[in-house]
């Protein structure tokens, strides 16, 4: 009955998906029906994005990289013990942050936030990535429901990447669904379609939907890439990558990219997605 312990564990980060889903309509629609960018044309394109949400936090995927980074803990842990080894985590680097759990929290989001930039850098680098990755660029009705408008094997690379960062920070499990939850929701409010940015001041400290609109305008699509940070915007402005211009929401989309991935359905996108993955592996 091994099996029904892994279950509630899963059923427990499943909850905190659907969690999340709740915040994130509760904040983000208001604010969309408040002051959008532009109106709203393709219910279908909207309804495909919602879609995608539920398997993504509700579905297999949760399950799959539960399993997965599940596995690879008992697996790193067992061979740290056996080399007499203690895993070289952020609390045992700085040991002052066992009396300070906010802060160590705190510092776990930076980190793994600073991971994310570089994941996302990765997608537009690679182009057998960026062939996975346009599907969530192609998005020309862009809402808060757009943020996981992603193809299953980017999502699953990108639920790897972060697991296995945190797991090598040594993130706790019960702090790691609520770290997920603060970026997930960072990320949503990011792809509203809000008229709405934080101020000269404020664009630098957090990423607003202003900024992020910036990096899915057609001119930064693929290595052109500008606005990659997911939270803090504090990495583009170190690394280079950023876009200050105030005041302009660009229209979104890839118009030099395969129309099935802005208006197909999710089983097209997919399957779209595999293809051309293939394709540039191949180097055509």
């Amino acid at each position: 009955m091994d099996y029904a312990e892994d279950a509630y564990a899963w059923l427990d980060f499943a909850l905190f998906g659907l969690l999340g889903i709740a915040v994130v309509v509760l904040v983000c629609r208001p604010l969309e029906a408040w002051r959008p960018v532009e109106p709203v044309t393709d219910r279908r394109a909207i309804r495909t994005d919602m879609l995608y949400t539920v398997l993504s936090r509700l579905g297999l995927l949760p399950l799959l990289a539960f399993v997965l980074l599940s596995s690879a803990q008992a697996a790193w842990e067992g061979w740290l013990t056996e080399a007499g080894l203690l895993p070289p985590t952020l609390e045992e680097l700085v040991p002052a942050l066992r009396d300070h759990p906010l802060l160590a929290f705190a510092c776990y989001v930076v980190i793994l936030d600073f991971a994310e930039y570089w994941r996302h850098r990765a997608q537009h680098g690679f182009r057998w990535w960026w062939a996975l990755h346009a599907i969530h660029h192609a998005q020309r009705q862009m809402t808060f429901w757009t943020d996981d408008r992603n193809h299953v094997l980017d999502d699953v690379i990108a639920a790897v990447w972060f697991g296995a960062i945190a797991l090598l920070i040594g993130v706790p499990p019960g702090q790691f669904p609520l770290i997920a939850l603060v970026l997930r929701f960072a990320e949503s409010l990011s792809h509203a379609n809000v008229r709405l940015d934080y101020g000269r001041v404020g664009e630098r400290l957090l990423v607003s939907p202003r900024f992020h609109r910036m990096h899915h305008a057609p001119v930064s699509a693929g290595q052109h890439g500008k606005n990659f940070a997911v939270l803090l915007p504090v990495w583009d402005w170190v690394f280079g990558t950023a876009d200050w211009k105030r005041g302009e929401f660009l229209p979104t989309g890839t118009p030099e990219e395969p129309e099935v991935l802005a208006t197909g359905g999710w089983w097209r996108q997919q399957l779209v997605g595999l293809r051309r993955m293939a394709g540039a592996l191949a180097g055509r």
